[in-house]
C-alpha cells in the first residue's frame, strides 16, 4: 500500500506540476521549504530527552496550538517540542509565536520523506492540530512505535462523506490514531465512524486563545496607527475570500453616505489576495490605504484600511463594531472563525456556508450573539441595521463575551489526555 500511494502522489504531482510551476513563478507560492518538504529535511534533533512533535498546517492550526504548547511546556520542563506546518503564512507566523522551539516544514506523504522526517526528529508523540492525517505518515510512525494524537478534532459531515468513499483506507488511517480530542460530539462520532477508537470531547480550544480585552496592547496600537476615534463607527470585514470583498465594497460605499464616521478595515484571508483586492479598490475609486505601507500613527483617517499582512486580524477585532467573518458567502470555505470578533464583544454577521464552525456558529446564534444571513442582500440590511442601532450592538456583544467565556477551558481538558498518553514515554530516553 505504500508504495501504490507514492506512485499515486507521483501521479498526481506531475499532472498538476503545470499549474504548480505557474503559481511558483507568479505569486511565489509552493516554492519555500519544497526541497525540505520532498526530502523529509525536518529538524534534527539532538539529545534523548523524550520528544512531542506539533504540526499545524497553517496560520489558523499555529494560532491555536500556540496555547496548547505554552500550557504543555509549563507542565513538562524535561520534554523537547518542535513545530511543524506546510504553508508559507504558517510557517512564518510559527516562527514567531515559538521563539523557544525548532520549526520546521511537514514531509509530503511519500515513504522517503517521511521516514527522514521521523528519524531526525525521533518523536515519542505526535500531537496533530484539528486533522491533516496522511496514510504514509502514520503508518511509518506506528512501525517506530510513536503515538499519535489529535487536538481540536474537527470532522464536518462534508469531510465524512468525502472520506467515507475510501472506507476501507480511511479505516485503516484513522484506526491508527491514539486519540483523538475532538471539539464536539457530532465531530466526535464523525471520528468513530471513521474507525478512531479514542475519542474525547473537549471543546474547541479556539475559546481560550479569545482575547476579550479592548484595551490590549496590541489593539491599542492599531488604535493609535490607524487613527481610530471614539466616534468612529467601525465595520472590519476579516477572513474575507472572492467575492466577498467587492460586496462589502459596495455596502460600505452605501452605508458611508449615511455615517460619514464609519471606517472599514478589509482583511483578505490568503495572501495572493492582497493584490487583486488592492486592484479592486483602486477601480472602485473609494480612498484607501495599504496596511504594508503604515509606519506611523495616521493623521487622516479618512477611507478604508486593506489588511495586506499576515497574523494581525486576531487584534483588529478588537477595533470592530460590526464584524463581518468572511468565508461564509461564497460557498468554497465553510465558514472562518468567529470567536474572536464574538470574545471582544463586536455584533459578529456570517453567510450561510459555515459548515466548518457549525457548533460555533449555532452557540452563537441561539445565545443571540451573532446574526446569519443568506446572501450579499441580506448581509446590506443586517449591516446597516446594526450600524444604526447601538443598542443592538451592545446586546450582540454581551452574549458574544458571555458564551465565549463560558465555553473556555478546552486547553485544560486536553492537556489532561496527553499527560495519559505521554505517560509511558515520561523520563524515557531514546536512542539517537
Amino acid at each position: 500500500m505504500p508504495y501504490l500511494l507514492n506512485l499515486l502522489y507521483c501521479s498526481v504531482l506531475i499532472f498538476l506540476s503545470p499549474w504548480l510551476l505557474y503559481k511558483a513563478l507568479t505569486t511565489g507560492k509552493y516554492r519555500r521549504g519544497l526541497w525540505h518538504k520532498l526530502t523529509g529535511r525536518a529538524f534534527r534533533r539532538k539529545g534523548n530527552a523524550p520528544c512531542i512533535w506539533f504540526h499545524g498546517v497553517s496560520v489558523g492550526e499555529i494560532h491555536l496550538l500556540q496555547h496548547v504548547v505554552a500550557a504543555f511546556r509549563r507542565r513538562h520542563l524535561n520534554w523537547h517540542c518542535v513545530i511543524s506546518t506546510t504553508t508559507d503564512t504558517g510557517f512564518a507566523e510559527a516562527e514567531k509565536r515559538f521563539p523557544g522551539c525548532p520549526v520546521f516544514w511537514w514531509p509530503f506523504d511519500f515513504t522517503w520523506a517521511v521516514k527522514r522526517a521521523l528519524r531526525r526528529v525521533r518523536p515519542d508523540v505526535i500531537v496533530l492540530a484539528e486533522g491533516e492525517l496522511w496514510p504514509n505518515f502514520l503508518t511509518c510512525a506506528k512501525r517506530q512505535a510513536m503515538r499519535v494524537a489529535v487536538v481540536n478534532g474537527r470532522m464536518s459531515p462534508r469531510s465524512l462523506a468525502r472520506y467515507q468513499k475510501l472506507s476501507g483506507l480511511a479505516r485503516r488511517v484513522w484506526g491508527k490514531l491514539d486519540l483523538v480530542a475532538a471539539q464536539t460530539a457530532d465531530y466526535a462520532r464523525n471520528f468513530e465512524a471513521l474507525g478512531a477508537r479514542t475519542v474525547h470531547v473537549t471543546g474547541s480550544v479556539k475559546y481560550d486563545g479569545a482575547n476579550g480585552d479592548r484595551n490590549n496592547p496590541r489593539t491599542r496600537q492599531f488604535r493609535e496607527l490607524f487613527g481610530v476615534q471614539s466616534n468612529d463607527l467601525i465595520l472590519v470585514a476579516g477572513s474575507t475570500q472572492d467575492p466577498e470583498e467587492r460586496i462589502v465594497l459596495d455596502i460600505y460605499r452605501r452605508a458611508a453616505a449615511v455615517h460619514p464616521n464609519l471606517r472599514l478595515f478589509l482583511v483578505p484571508r490568503q495572501q495572493d489576495r492582497f493584490e487583486p483586492v488592492a486592484g479592486l479598490l483602486q477601480r472602485s475609486g473609494l480612498p484607501f490605504v495599504r496596511r504594508s505601507t503604515i509606519s506611523g500613527p495616521r493623521t487622516d483617517s479618512r477611507g478604508i484600511v486593506l489588511v495586506d499582512t499576515i497574523g494581525e486580524l486576531g487584534a483588529l477585532w478588537g477595533l470592530a463594531d460590526v464584524a463581518f467573518v468572511g468565508g461564509s458567502l461564497d460557498g468554497q470555505r465553510g465558514g472562518q472563525n468567529m470567536i474572536e470578533p464574538a470574545a471582544y464583544g463586536a455584533a459578529v454577521v456570517f453567510g450561510p456556508h459555515v459548515w466548518n464552525f457549525k457548533e460555533i456558529a449555532g452557540r452563537l446564534l441561539e445565545n443571540g450573539a451573532a446574526v446569519q444571513v443568506k446572501n450579499a442582500e441580506e448581509l446590506e440590511k443586517e449591516i446597516e441595521r446594526l450600524l444604526a442601532d447601538a443598542k443592538a450592538r451592545d446586546e450582540m456583544g454581551a452574549a458574544g463575551r458571555d458564551l465565549v467565556h463560558s465555553q473556555q477551558g478546552a486547553t485544560e481538558r486536553t492537556l489532561v489526555l496527553l499527560d495519559e498518553l505521554i505517560a509511558p514515554s515520561s523520563g524515557k530516553a531514546k536512542a539517537a
